[in-house]
């Protein structure tokens, strides 16, 4: 089984990026996580509606940016597009590095790094998505395509973990200097790379109308509005882990970094069983893969919130980790293994629009409930939430493709399976 989930290191080229890509994407995680846990506790007393600018800070040039992301994603050669982003975000990362450690930073200072740093981010994630196409034959894509959502999402749980540790360990300031090096090592496993094993993707010729086409081609896939339209709720209300973590280990437990880390690590654990489980998968998933991931988060985080100590909190944040990567990958490699290659950038874009830019709008929200009725509170709506959007996304399912869903193989994971359809027209990815 070992040798199927890691199917794709095999190749070269795939090895370098997958730990190029792991490595960057934890350390960009890190650094949003160090900023905002500088704002809760030097340049705020506490305030969670100040963190969430922050994080909105981060995510709201997605809205902007992605689509045209998109476009460049499409057009121009990733290799060398990706190593300018790279060396944007270590730059971005050494400026707040040389601001924090000489006690110049201020409240301003991190919002601006912030906006900076998710306009780089923006062009980065398309760009970022799809060249995992390019470093494997189409056979083993689903398999590539599995490990690379993985990795990325992963490290959305597993940085703020490490972000905890090294602020308990060597303090905010060298957090950053660290993040700036992970990107450093990124960009020379990029360079090391061997141009002619590439399986460079067909680009998209410039022409007027790129963004309605995708936008067009969108509106004709059912699947991808369920898978959208999921994980744009979940990532909105429910993946704040960043700010709920910290309130719920600060302020509702009266504790420090090292047990907001431990949070993130034991996210983590599950993080990692979740990207396994999905790695394995020999083809590529469906809708009911996402709809049943997103239902067993927003019950596991429902219940969290009713933990009455931070040891019964912490048992549970392994069990949100892998409801949630599992999630997210799935619904990563649903899209990519099923859209046309030369729409590919532009479709990712969109669902990273989705998947990231619900953040401006959904983590201040998050942050006033957290501050003005509590993180359990602010938990709570995240969890109900999600199990609306399932929900809603189960009752379109049956509405459009004619099929009922049934909870299976309880011991392990709910997975939602057709019940006698009528007529099964659920894509096959």
């Amino acid at each position: 089984m070992a040798s199927a989930t890691f199917a794709s290191l095999r190749f070269p080229n795939y090895r370098l990026w997958f730990a190029a890509a792991l490595v960057a994407n934890v350390g960009a995680w890190a650094q949003r996580v160090g900023q905002d846990w500088i704002v809760l506790t030097h340049l705020t007393d506490h305030s969670g509606t100040a963190v969430g600018v922050s994080v909105a800070m981060q995510f709201l040039p997605v809205l902007a940016l992605s689509p045209y992301a998109g476009v460049l994603a499409d057009r121009l050669p990733r290799r060398r597009l990706l190593m300018a982003t790279q060396s944007l975000m270590g730059l971005n990362s050494v400026v707040l590095a040389v601001l924090v450690l000489t006690g110049a930073v201020r409240l301003w200072h991190v919002f601006a790094l912030a906006l900076v740093g998710g306009c780089v981010s923006a062009v980065d994630n398309p760009v970022r998505a799809t060249f995992v196409s390019e470093l494997v034959p189409e056979a083993s894509l689903t398999n590539a395509v599995g490990l690379n959502s993985a990795s990325f999402n992963a490290a959305r749980l597993v940085g703020p973990g490490v972000a905890g540790l090294l602020i308990a360990a060597v303090g905010p300031g060298w957090v950053f200097v660290i993040t700036a090096a992970t990107f450093a090592l990124s960009i020379a496993a990029i360079a090391a790379m061997n141009p002619r094993a590439l399986h460079v993707l067909p680009s998209a010729p410039r022409a007027a109308g790129q963004l309605r086409e995708a936008v067009a081609y969108v509106r004709d896939r059912g699947d991808v509005q369920v898978i959208m339209g999921v994980v744009g709720v979940v990532t909105m209300f429910g993946l704040n882990f960043q700010l709920t973590s910290a309130m719920m280990a600060r302020v509702e437990f009266g504790l420090g970094p090292g047990e907001f880390g431990l949070l993130g690590s034991a996210l983590a654990v599950g993080s990692l069983a979740g990207a396994l489980l999905t790695a394995r998968r020999t083809q590529p998933p469906r809708v009911r893969v996402v709809l049943g991931a997103a239902l067993a988060f927003g019950l596991a985080q429902g219940v969290s919130a009713l933990m009455p100590s931070y040891l019964t909190y912490l048992l549970l944040a392994a069990p949100i980790g892998f409801t949630s990567l599992t999630m997210l990958t799935a619904a990563n490699a649903a899209l990519q293994t099923s859209v046309t290659p030369a729409m590919r950038g532009r479709v990712m874009a969109l669902y990273m629009m989705v998947f990231l830019g619900g953040a401006p709008f959904g983590a201040p929200l998050i942050g006033w409930v957290a501050e003005t009725f509590g993180p359990r509170v602010a938990i709570l709506a995240g969890a109900v939430a999600t199990l609306l959007a399932v929900a809603a996304g189960w009752t379109w399912a049956h509405r459009r493709w004619r099929v009922r869903y049934r909870l299976t193989r309880p011991a392990t994971f709910p997975q939602l399976e057709i019940v006698h359809p009528a007529r099964d027209l659920e894509p096959a990815a």
